[in-house]
């Protein structure tokens, strides 16, 4: 069973049609990313999938539920992690996991706190102010939290951005390991050299349509490419 199945989604903000009946799936246990240019709908496309905006027609599935019809059970299965998540900067990182394994049932509690403590690798870091934290830090905390709940479906929205390549990599690394043990990631990101690193397949769309799917090197022999960049310039030119 695919993990998201997108079959002809359209988003329309008043006449303004943001996602012009876009259809791709994908299956458990894969990074998919999702590609293009600013404003060519991929923020949306994660927006409505993490149930925070509604579709206008088509249907979704993720994890064998409807979109529409089950959203609840939706939310129980997904995090989503957008570009510009915050964090409460007068908490500790230790008191930060702890507060977001509160959410959840007591019994999963404790073993929650400690894998966000070893996805976060931030030590005795954690035992620290938040607004003490680099830019890099924060970002691993809040993968950490992303990841902690272990959940069908990871969306991460441009995940390393603005961060050094020591933190990069060490985020990457994170994700690809939870999804060896069987989370599925979708992301989004302006990082063609990440892109190819992570992804299993890629779409990239633009103007609100996929425009072209398939794995990395599908896509680089498909259009006489070096890199995945080079296919970005060439699919949205």
């Amino acid at each position: 069973m695919a993990a998201i199945e997108v079959i002809n989604l359209t988003k329309k903000y008043g006449q303004l049609e943001a996602l012009k009946g876009i259809s791709f799936s994908v299956n458990e246990g894969e990074v998919f990313g999702l590609i293009g240019p600013n404003g060519a709908g991929k923020t949306t496309t994660l927006r409505v999938l993490s149930t925070l905006l509604e579709v206008t027609s088509g249907e979704v599935r993720i994890g064998g539920y409807d979109l529409v019809k089950q959203a609840d059970q939706v939310r129980k299965i997904i995090s989503y992690l957008p570009e510009d998540a915050g964090t409460y900067k007068n908490m500790k990182g230790i008191e930060y996991l702890r507060f977001i394994a509160e959410f959840f049932d007591e019994k999963d509690r404790d073993e929650m706190l400690r894998r966000g403590v070893e996805i976060a690798r931030l030590d005795e870091r954690l035992n620290d102010r938040i607004d003490t934290y680099s830019k890099g830090m924060q970002r691993r905390l809040l993968v950490a939290r992303a990841l902690m709940i272990k959940p069908k479906l990871a969306i991460l929205d441009e995940l390393t951005s603005g961060l050094d390549v020591i933190n990069a990599q060490t985020i990457r690394r994170i994700v690809k390991e939870s999804a060896r043990q069987g989370t599925t990631v979708l992301l989004s990101s302006h990082n063609m050299l990440e892109v190819e690193l992570m992804c299993d397949r890629i779409a990239l769309i633009d103007d609100g349509r996929i425009v072209a799917s398939g794995t990395p090197a599908e896509l680089k022999a498909r259009y006489h490419a070096g890199n995945i960049e080079d296919v970005f310039v060439e699919v949205v030119r």
